[in-house]
């Protein structure tokens, strides 16, 4: 029997340069996979498209959660090293916002990182809510090798999730960290054998649409926006949603399914 159509991601761009996009409105899920193998090498204008998908995806209301994965054995190697030499420098200081358009984007975003996971493969994991590693997983920021520097956040990122003797010791000197130690540093939320990567990948969707995405998009929004906050700021922001939050349908379910013993049925509003 055949599948009734399910409706398209509103203003998704076509002609997709080294990824392709999948998505799955019955599971309220979009995978994003860098597919350029063997490496799913980055190119300059598969940034641009990547944040104009990202944005996309977060105005279809279909889509609870997104993966960010690579095809293959690897995540990414990194970026298209050329295009750098034939791009401005107007152009080049562009690439950070590119690259971050999973953190902007309002819904949770999990990146799912097996074999290589370099450069700007690495930049765009971090701007991700989630990192779940695969036992080949290798992470590193390499620029150092070719004479030049993270370009898209990832030293400031990982300055700011592993400290900056650490970030040091990896940035500095090209060194690449393996999967065990990124769990063990916090920067993934967890290591899992290769084989069982993309089910332990569906386990976690899963688990993040059981809550109320009004309530998760909004958490996300807080934490991004009092990571850099002091104290006072991060602890008023967190008040004025909560206080908001107060007043929504989602919340009055999750109480009276509470109280009823029963799984709450969210709705977003």
């Amino acid at each position: 029997m055949n599948q009734p159509p399910q409706p398209a991601t509103p203003d998704l761009p076509g002609d997709l340069d080294g990824f392709r996009v999948e998505v799955d409105h019955d599971r309220e899920r979009a995978d994003v996979v860098l597919d350029r193998p063997p490496l799913n090498v980055v190119t300059m204008r598969e940034r641009d498209q990547l944040r104009a998908v990202f944005e996309a995806l977060d105005r279809d209301p279909g889509v609870r959660v997104i993966v960010l994965r690579g095809e293959g054995k690897h995540f990414s190697s990194g970026g298209d090293i050329r295009g750098f030499l034939d791009s401005t420098p107007e152009r080049v200081s562009e690439l950070a916002w590119n690259v971050a358009a999973p953190e902007r984007c309002h819904k949770p975003v999990v990146a799912a990182v097996r074999g290589f996971c370099f450069g700007v493969g690495f930049e765009l994991s971090l701007t991700c809510d989630f990192r779940i590693v695969s036992e080949s997983a290798e992470l590193a920021l390499p620029e150092q090798r070719i004479g030049m520097i993270p370009g898209s956040g990832g030293s400031a990122r990982l300055v700011r999730m592993i400290g900056i003797a650490r970030t040091k010791d990896v940035a500095m000197r090209s060194r690449r960290i393996p999967a065990r130690q990124a769990h063990e540093w916090g920067i993934a939320v967890d290591c899992v054998p290769d084989a069982e990567l993309e089910s332990r990948t569906d386990a976690f969707v899963d688990e993040l649409r059981g809550f109320s995405p009004l309530a998760q998009r909004t958490l996300k929004g807080v934490l991004n926006a009092a990571q850099d906050a002091p104290l006072h700021v991060a602890i008023e922001l967190e008040g004025q949603a909560y206080g908001r939050l107060r007043s929504s349908e989602d919340f009055r379910e999750g109480v009276e399914s509470f109280y009823e013993k029963r799984k709450p049925e969210f709705k977003g509003t």
